[in-house]
């Protein structure tokens, strides 16, 4: 694609954390951006910012065929980046058929209708899905590289390597020019959900407390600033105008292991405090993988996305963020 400038384009889930930064960047290039309307939290990057005065917000329900068929068509979308979904692994674990009805059903509702829209225009409708890290499973070698087999175990885990699939079943089926982003765990500022880790320990923080971690502090992820993360989604939004590349997935992530002790003593560092964080957990939590991080040399060499932020200047970031926003 040669610039935004001027395209229509509908971000699903555009008032979450991720989305977010998606809407405004692309609404800074000049795109037309559709978001579904939702209720977006008091601190959301989507309500700071005043995204909504910026662009179109539709009534729209994703599970409803027909709903999704009428914005495609009242705002003439051209490129969807589909972020919808249920991102909780607690919540999935307590609440698995809800789960599967948003991130499996959401996802395959939306791009039949892509599919439908596309063939009734005589134009294709390009389409990012975001699996996610999560969707490998558990794996003895690591890091993950995108042809290692999807085996999860857990609800959130299986909703995502089905979207996984099914996204990748509509490029090699229907000739829809569909991809796959698998990111790694994505930070920054404006990710409201205070379970997460890092907004957790910002939020304690804040507030003068130790930060509380569910584990023993050992479980390993790679993570990844949002920045660097709505660069990932714009690279392969790009790479959908070669059609030898629809039904790739791609993975995004920083490359190495940062355990979750790690992470927030950083996060402490960086606010300044003189606090130790409280170990809450024992292990890791039921229902989570221990080890995960992405091999991201395949998105580097063909596309050319490599993340700017390394974690030290993104927690910093980060925190400034929070301190910002969020009242003590």
């Amino acid at each position: 694609m040669s610039g935004w400038s001027g395209r229509s384009v509908l971000v699903t889930g555009g008032q979450g954390f991720i989305g977010s930064w998606l809407v405004e960047r692309l609404l800074d290039e000049g795109a037309r951006v559709v978001v579904l309307r939702r209720d977006a939290h008091l601190f959301s990057l989507f309500r700071l910012h005043r995204l909504e005065e910026r662009c179109d917000v539709a009534d729209c329900n994703l599970l409803d065929y027909e709903q999704v068929l009428r914005v495609l068509n009242e705002h003439d979308v051209d490129t969807v980046f589909h972020l919808a979904a249920q991102t909780q692994v607690e919540t999935a674990n307590r609440s698995p058929l809800s789960t599967f009805e948003s991130n499996i059903r959401g996802t395959y509702t939306l791009l039949e209708a892509c599919r439908a829209v596309g063939s009734a225009r005589g134009r294709v409708l390009r389409v990012v899905v975001a699996s996610s890290d999560k969707a490998y499973g558990s794996h003895d070698e690591l890091p993950y590289r995108e042809d290692a087999p999807l085996v999860p175990r857990f609800p959130y885990d299986v909703s995502k390597a089905a979207t996984d699939m099914i996204a990748r079943s509509y490029a090699y089926t229907y000739r829809v020019p569909v991809a796959v982003t698998r990111l790694a765990n994505v930070y920054g500022g404006g990710d409201c959900n205070f379970a997460r880790l890092v907004p957790g320990a910002a939020r304690a923080l804040m507030w003068d407390e130790r930060p509380v971690l569910r584990s023993d502090g050992t479980p390993e992820r790679d993570f990844i600033y949002v920045a660097d993360a709505v660069e990932a989604y714009l690279a392969v939004a790009e790479s959908l105008e070669r059609e030898e590349l629809w039904g790739r997935a791609w993975n995004a992530g920083a490359g190495e292991p940062h355990s979750a002790l790690e992470v927030v003593r950083r996060l402490i560092a960086a606010a300044g405090r003189d606090l130790e964080p409280e170990i809450y957990g024992d292990g890791t939590p039921h229902g989570e993988i221990d080890r995960q991080y992405l091999d991201s040399t395949a998105i580097r060499a063909e596309l050319g996305w490599a993340p700017r932020w390394d974690l030290d200047r993104g927690l910093a970031e980060t925190w400034a963020w929070y301190e910002r926003h969020l009242e003590a």
